[in-house]
């Protein structure tokens, strides 16, 4: 390579590496477009879309609460079989309350589960173990429920980033309910903070639950 084509490379190395490239869509398979979209519907999901044309192209998006990301399917949009995809993840920040949400309007939805391994979970059931994990660590918590064509989804509880995961500026929450959990866990880990302070109230408490509110989200070091 010549000192022209290398300085060429790493010219568009350096442009993609500055290009946000934002998932805002993902296409799932299904057979019948008008049972999916009462499906996901009524999961809560919000419907913004329901679009047809010629000969029988149509496409519905519909998008999960608190989600930049939307789903679409319908018909003549894809060769893949319906059921096919699976392993499609919804992070949600506490696993029980997803479960139960879920459950609640219909959806036929497995009990929570860990994996043997600790982290992740295997392949269809395999290395399934009931009940979160034990310490309830992040990303270590799932539960699991299908579409009715068979398209797989998995709840997967997230309360702490892993470091570099999400820019400490950009800490945002989804939710009312991911930010009043981020401050119940803010409020718990305060609380051992005083304690190892001697029990004086912390007057900067404010101060504190955004720093570790925000540490969380980063995945940068917690503070004391």
């Amino acid at each position: 390579m010549t000192i022209q084509e290398r300085n060429e490379a790493a010219t568009k190395n350096a442009l993609s590496d500055k290009v946000d490239m934002k998932l805002e869509v993902v296409v799932i398979p299904v057979s019948d477009v008008d049972r999916a979209k009462s499906f996901y519907t009524g999961l809560g999901w919000r419907l913004d879309a329901d679009v047809s044309g010629e000969g029988g192209f149509r496409v519905v998006q519909v998008t999960p609460p608190g989600s930049p990301c939307s789903v679409i399917f319908g018909s003549g949009l894809t060769s893949a079989d319906p059921g096919s995809a699976q392993g499609l993840h919804l992070i949600v920040s506490d696993i029980e309350m997803a479960r139960t949400a879920v459950a609640s309007r219909g959806a036929k939805v497995s009990g929570v589960f860990h994996d043997e391994g600790g982290v992740f979970h295997h392949k269809n059931d395999e290395g399934r173990l009931a009940g979160p994990h034990p310490s309830r660590s992040s990303y270590s918590s799932f539960a699991s429920f299908s579409d009715p064509d068979g398209n797989g989804w998995v709840f997967q509880e997230v309360t702490a980033r892993l470091p570099g995961r999400i820019e400490a500026t950009g800490a945002l929450f989804a939710s009312a309910s991911d930010l009043a959990n981020a401050l119940k866990r803010a409020a718990a880990a305060h609380g051992e903070h005083e304690k190892r302070d001697g029990g004086r109230h912390d007057e900067a408490w404010p101060d504190w639950y955004a720093e570790y509110m925000v540490a969380e989200q980063s995945g940068s070091t917690l503070p004391a």
